[in-house]
Parts: structure tokens; sequence; C-alpha cells
């Protein structure tokens, strides 16, 4: 049998002399809700060839971006299940659960898990004029001084809005935000001292780590974070019980027949083996693990309740 690897997303397998064991007639499509040259469309990308050859099938990537990934995840709970559509999905699939007043789709109800694929964690970063170099102590100056400070994020709604309010609800403080278009021009406002803080993706902070003109005080997941070693975690610094971070994992429409969500899990874990795509995932600051589906339901279970109170503390709301 012939393979060929093609990075830019469509997967193909290629039989000679011999029939593949599962049918390539059938496309297998993966629905990222966001436009191409996000997070998770950089993941879709980096692992598609690979889950093509494990299936025996094409893998297709479709952007179907709009309303905070909500356009695209509504469209596979719509999708028939054999139609091969799955969405790939991330805290955002159960934000949206909460933040949207009005949504088409249960994000728990309309969803079969189909496999596992990594985590993310995210960093607390202030600026160096801000005399705090844990979480406790910038949680002692922020009650000392109520309404003073101030946040950067990506926007309302966003993971850098709801992962700040999160810990300003916990922490009991008293910090304005300030609402931006991007993760990178938050990080810029706060390296500028145009704002004082704000919770970034550990790999994104990683060319910062060494800045002196800011200060990376707390991860934002429950375990310390591979790419950022040295920092502390964010409930081990001084803020116990919080945590952050997002899962990323390939969801299809309720009624999939358990038949198929085994083998695109059966495949995913063969992907997740592969050091080629570990090496693609590692780049992009997600740490790799399989999960049977019975582990990952009650991951999505647990994460649906903890971002409800996410999205509670942050206030926000979208109609």
């Amino acid at each position: 049998m012939m393979q060929r690897r093609d990075f830019l997303g469509t997967s193909l397998a290629l039989a000679a002399g011999g029939a593949l064991a599962q049918s390539n007639t059938k496309i297998a499509r993966i629905v990222v809700p966001f436009a191409p040259g996000g997070v998770q469309d950089l993941l879709a990308r980096a692992m598609s060839t690979e889950l093509g050859l494990a299936l025996g099938q094409t893998v297709i990537i479709e952007n179907r971006p709009g309303a905070g990934g909500t356009v695209g995840t509504g469209y596979v709970a719509k999708s028939a299940p054999d139609s091969g559509a799955m969405v790939l999905g991330a805290a955002s699939h159960n934000i949206a659960g909460t933040l949207y007043t009005k949504l088409s789709y249960d994000p728990q109800k309309d969803f079969a898990p189909m496999a596992h694929i990594g985590t993310a964690d995210y960093v607390l970063m202030i600026h160096p004029d801000v005399p705090a170099k844990t979480a406790a102590e910038y949680i002692r100056y922020a009650k000392a001084n109520p309404g003073k400070l101030n946040y950067a994020t990506a926007g309302v709604g966003s993971a850098t809005h709801l992962s700040m309010a999160y810990f300003n609800g916990l922490a009991g403080i008293d910090v304005v935000h300030v609402p931006l278009k991007a993760t990178g021009e938050a990080i810029n406002e706060v390296i500028s001292g145009r704002a004082h803080a704000v919770i970034a993706a550990s790999i994104g902070a990683l060319a910062f780590a060494k800045d002196s003109r800011i200060r990376l005080i707390g991860v934002t997941s429950p375990k310390r974070s591979k790419y950022l070693p040295d920092v502390p975690t964010i409930a081990e610094s001084g803020l116990p019980g919080y945590q952050f971070d997002s899962w990323f994992g390939l969801l299809g429409p309720a009624a999939t027949p358990v038949a198929e969500i085994n083998r695109v899990n059966a495949a995913m874990a063969k992907v997740l083996k592969d050091p080629v795509v570990l090496e693609r995932l590692d780049k992009q600051g997600i740490e790799p693990l399989a999960m049977n589906n019975a582990d990952f339901a009650k991951l999505l279970a647990v994460d649906y309740k903890r971002m409800a109170e996410v999205v509670k503390a942050s206030g926000a709301k979208v109609e």
C-alpha cells in the first residue's frame, strides 16, 4: 500500500494491489467552527492526514465560522448521524451553553463524544509595575487598590476574558475589563503598561518567559505546564481551587452509531502515537491524551459544569 501525507488537510490513502480494510468511498469531515489560522483549525490540519490513513478514508476540513463557533457547531448537531461530520470542539463548546442566551443546540445532549485529542493551558501575566510575583501577592495588591487595576482580553466571552473574570470572582477583587480584538493585542497592552494583566495560552507566552517587560506569575491548569515548568499553578501560588484549561476533541451528532464512534476513537488513539503528529501538537502547545469515550463523556460533563461557573462569575452574556 502506498501512503501520502499532506499537512494541508486533505487526507488520502491509496491502495496498490489490494482493497482497503475500510471503504474509502465515504468522506469524513472535520468541521472547524472558526476561521482558518486559529488554534482549532491548525490542530485539525496537524492530524487530519494521519487520521484519514488510520480510518482508511478521505478526511476533509470544513471551516464554518460565525457567532463564536456556534454556527459550525450547530451545523454538526443537525447533521445526519451517517454524514461523517464531526466538530473539533474545545472549551468554547461548553462555554457557549451558558454564555449564549439563545442557542440552537444543547452542547451536551446533541453530541456524541468521538475522540479526545489533548489539552492546553494558560498563564497569568502582569506588568512589572504591579508589585507582585505570585498570585497571592497580586490578589493582595488588587484588594488594597480596588478598581485601580485592569486586565486586557481578546474580547467579551473569549477565553482570555472568562479565565480572568473567573479568577477575579474567586479572589473577590475589583479589576477593570479592557476588551480588545485579539490575544496578541492584549499582551502588547500589558507589555506597554497600558494594561496590568492578561491571561493567555502558555504556548503563546513562551516568547515572553525571559522578557523583563512582562512577568509570568501562574499557570491556569491543575498541574504545572510542560512549556513553563518553572511557573507555579495559580492554585498553588495563591488561589486554591482555580482552574481554567481547554480540552480538544471530536464530537459527532448525538445519534452517531456506537460502532462508528468506536472506530473513530480507535483511529485517533493510533494517530496520537505518531511521532510526526506529536511533534506538530507540541509546537501548538497541546498535550496529547487519548481517552476512551466513556471517560471523554465524563470529562465533558464535568467541564460543562465548571465552565457554567466561569461564565456566571464573569457576568458575560451574548444574545
